[in-house]
């Protein structure tokens, strides 16, 4: 009888390690990682190389000053042609998030897969169709990729609005939000402000004295309150490779862990013109 009862312990032993773990947020997370976005009802779910896509695309096309309608195409582009996946393979030469060939002149196949310049490249073809803001979805998509199959793009309009709507900040904050694992080691400035100054151009970003954080400081306009949506939502997104310990901005605080979980809740203080990103 002594041998069933020590597994019985050990078995206990081992669970109730597990919840402690987890309930300190230094275990593995209930829930899986992943975003999503809610507005109006309407809840989009995005693998976590998903939400980093779309987040970028959101974010290049607030550098370069288009409507959300530009980026709501982008969105239902790339959902249709790689499920917002920045896929190596595709029909014939097609490659990257919106499947550009190069044998068609979007660039070498190495340009092609870098997410930045492939979604420049989109934009930039984009921007030269005439009345893009007011066709549908997947008319201005279709005059971009010219698919075998235009209707396509639509299936996809109702979730990359949303997802548009959000990501640029147009919508109220915090309707985006991603359960991230909680970082190993400590992030790094230098590197989170370079992947934000990447994706949204330049920024008036700098550390905190001599802790690891960093503050960007949006405006307390419209214009920059949409601005701090945006990368506070993006950093969120990015969480996992930035090693991002806590974002705070507009009265809100996210935090990976267990209490990400939770989504964005209320901080005890922030600052409305100013983005804080900790990182350790």
């Amino acid at each position: 009888m002594r041998w069933p009862t020590l597994a019985v312990l050990v078995v206990l032993a081992v669970v109730a390690g597990v919840g402690v773990a987890t309930w300190r947020g230094s275990g593995p997370l209930p829930d899986p990682e992943g975003c999503s976005a809610t507005l109006a009802g309407r809840t989009v779910d995005l693998s976590p190389e998903q939400a980093r896509n779309a987040t970028l695309i959101a974010a290049l096309g607030v550098r370069r000053g288009l409507p959300a309608r530009a980026v709501s195409i982008a969105l239902a582009t790339a959902y249709q042609e790689s499920k917002i996946v920045n896929i190596d393979y595709g029909d014939r030469d097609s490659l990257g998030l919106f499947q550009q060939r190069p044998s068609q002149g979007w660039g070498t196949r190495e340009q092609i897969l870098d997410e930045y310049y492939a979604i420049d490249r989109f934009y930039d073809a984009l921007e030269k169709i005439d009345g893009y803001q007011t066709m549908r979805i997947t008319e201005a998509a279709q005059l971009v990729q010219r698919s075998g199959f235009p209707e396509a793009y639509e299936d996809h309009a109702a979730d990359a609005r949303a997802l548009a709507s959000v990501l640029t900040g147009y919508s109220p904050g915090g309707l985006f939000s991603c359960v991230v694992r909680e970082p190993e080691e400590p992030g790094s400035v230098t590197r989170t402000a370079r992947a934000l100054q990447r994706g949204f151009g330049p920024l008036d970003a700098a550390p905190i004295g001599s802790r690891r954080a960093l503050d960007v400081r949006v405006g307390d306009d419209e214009a920059g309150r949409r601005l701090g949506w945006a990368v506070a939502q993006f950093t969120t997104a990015h969480a996992g490779r930035l090693a991002v310990s806590e974002v705070t901005y507009a009265g809100k605080r996210w935090r990976p862990g267990s209490d990400s979980e939770d989504g964005w809740t209320e901080a005890r203080s922030s600052d409305p013109t100013t983005v804080v990103v900790r990182l350790g």
